[in-house]
């Protein structure tokens, strides 16, 4: 059998092999910096299409609740639709990662071959579904079915000021938008603690097993430790999904610039959706506005992907173990 190179000077073979490594080091490189570029400008436009409109302004643009930019004087701010993105945010997080993070355990260590291989499919396409798909389903199908639970957390749990509803009406609300979003994150959350899960070193779990340890002791002991970062990054990732959806909430949100803590009454707004229903309609300076809402929006999905990468980069073992 002739070995590869043979007959080849060392001096070539060597050359060859330092030129291929650079051209890949650069080619590396390059997509690197292109991404730093674009994502570079992205937020260049951004800061530029927005000054016209934060100039006009004759509001606070962190504080006030309004939503008045084409009006004279300008009035607008974030408030309510910070407000809104974040708590429907927060309250899919909490509705999707024990389900995630319970669905992804079952299918790395629990489930038989087959039905491990059957629901790994079936989260994944479900991570391949249209949002307008999920916002269609939330609109017809969720809506009507979730004001029973809606008034049940009313009548039950009405001490706690979130779950409070003065007005009768179930419809329309942050938590219906909340619910959907975190059947939308679910796959997202699933998929990646799967993978994660699916990395833990075999040896850490049969030895857990051989000293006596109960599944869900080998899991509290072996798994979880090891998993916690991408865990966390998981999450975190599907956080960014929640913040940045749109078609979905557009649908289901009456789209009321409002600072409600009562989840389940009608009303409230998101980044994402005031954006999307808002460009049609609006003038110049509501152009402006929205694209500052952007703005605000583009900096919080950041600060959410930087914080999850940096989680695993901060454990050396975990990313060796990737």
């Amino acid at each position: 059998m002739t070995k590869l190179g043979a007959g080849v000077p060392d001096s070539i073979q060597g050359s060859v092999v330092r030129r291929g490594d650079l051209v890949f080091r650069r080619l590396a490189k390059g997509a690197g910096l292109a991404v730093l570029v674009v994502l570079a400008a992205i937020a260049g436009f951004l800061v530029w299409r927005s000054v016209p409109g934060l100039r006009a302004n004759t509001a606070n643009f962190l504080t006030s609740t309004a939503w008045f930019p084409d009006q004279s004087p300008s009035r607008f701010g974030i408030a309510a639709i910070a407000f809104g993105t974040v708590v429907t945010a927060a309250l899919a997080l909490l509705i999707a990662v024990p389900i995630g993070f319970g669905v992804a355990l079952f299918i790395a260590f629990y489930a038989p071959p087959k039905l491990a291989t059957a629901l790994g499919f079936i989260v994944d396409l479900l991570a391949a579904v249209p949002s307008i798909i999920f916002g269609l389903w939330g609109l017809q199908v969720l809506m009507p079915h979730l004001g029973g639970l809606q008034r049940w957390l009313n009548d039950h749990l009405g001490f706690i000021p979130i779950f409070h509803n003065s007005l009768g009406i179930y419809t329309k609300s942050l938590f219906v938008a909340a619910v959907v979003l975190g059947v939308m994150v679910l796959p997202t959350v699933s998929a990646i603690s799967r993978e994660i899960f699916l990395k833990v070193p075999h040896s850490n779990v049969e030895a857990a097993l051989a000293l006596g340890a109960t599944r869900w002791e080998t899991m509290r002991m072996a798994v979880l430790p090891f998993s916690r970062p991408g865990m966390i990054s998981a999450a975190m990732l599907g956080l960014g999904r929640a913040l940045g959806e749109t078609i979905a909430v557009a649908l289901i949100l009456s789209a009321l610039n409002v600072v409600n803590w009562h989840v389940t009454e009608p009303g409230g707004n998101t980044f994402a959706a005031n954006i999307a229903l808002g460009w049609n309609e609006a003038g110049p300076i509501g152009l402006s506005a929205l694209i500052a809402s952007g703005l605000v929006l583009f900096v919080l999905t950041l600060v959410v992907n930087v914080v999850a990468r940096s989680i695993i980069w901060r454990r050396a073992e975990f990313h060796e173990g990737l």
